[in-house]
């Protein structure tokens, strides 16, 4: 039996329209295209998931419930935005550890946008504490964190990206060999696909097979967070 496609172009189509059309009048008349084209197969993908997503860690979740699990939702949060459009125009899901309570915890997140497809893992934008343990390892560790990051595997399926500070943070060694890494405000992997690669049958595979490929990295975070990862 052929591998499904969980994604196909209504999906990317109905995500470009409603950037067209980003009010509330047009998303309730269209309500049902979204559940659909969009949400419905996203959570089809993150159950089907689960057990790819144990082989690389138990410790971490695929939720296909359509509130409270890995799907984002697509409601804005506009409270303190210039941005006051209500939607999001892509769809994400993150696949988080067990111990996470928010987008900040480590883990694994698959985005679908209209001309932006990508594949990230490792945990972004955290807080101060969480950075300060961290860099605190990369120190302590070097080696393990270069190993991580610099594979043959890694470097070929992707690379780091997020947001960086322009000076060392305060408290390390300007002239550390690693500061680049210490400098880090996200420690993120990204791997960037075309639409046509998310809606082929083998995506599934592919997303697996990306999030293995940044597992040791993700893996090094989530220890260093004194987070379990087996």
């Amino acid at each position: 039996m052929a591998d499904p496609c969980y994604f196909d172009a209504t999906l990317f189509a109905f995500l470009e329209t409603l950037r067209q059309n980003n009010n509330r009048e047009w998303f309730q008349a269209n309500k049902q295209r979204y559940e659909a084209d969009v949400r419905d197969p996203m959570r089809r993908f993150i159950g089907d998931f689960g057990p790819h997503l144990r082989s690389i860690s138990a410790r971490f979740v695929a939720d296909p419930r359509t509130n409270g699990g890995s799907l984002f939702r697509i409601y804005r949060d506009v409270r303190f935005a210039k941005d006051k459009r209500p939607y999001k125009t892509n769809v994400g899901a993150q696949f988080r550890h067990e111990a996470g309570r928010d987008v900040h915890a480590p883990g694994f997140y698959l985005h679908l946008e209209p001309g932006m497809v990508f594949v990230a893992a490792g945990v972004w934008h955290p807080d101060n504490r969480t950075l300060s343990k961290i860099r605190d390892a990369i120190m302590a560790h070097p080696q393990a964190w270069k190993r991580a990051t610099s594979s043959k595997t890694f470097l070929a399926t992707g690379c780091l990206g997020g947001d960086s500070l322009k000076r060392p943070p305060q408290g390390y060694d300007p002239d550390y060999p690693l500061i680049e890494d210490l400098k880090r405000k996200d420690f993120v992997a990204h791997a960037h696909f075309s639409e046509a690669q998310a809606c082929a049958p083998d995506f599934m595979e592919v997303f697996t097979e990306t999030c293995r490929a940044f597992a040791p990295m993700t893996k090094f975070l989530t220890v260093a967070l004194q987070l379990p990862w087996s």
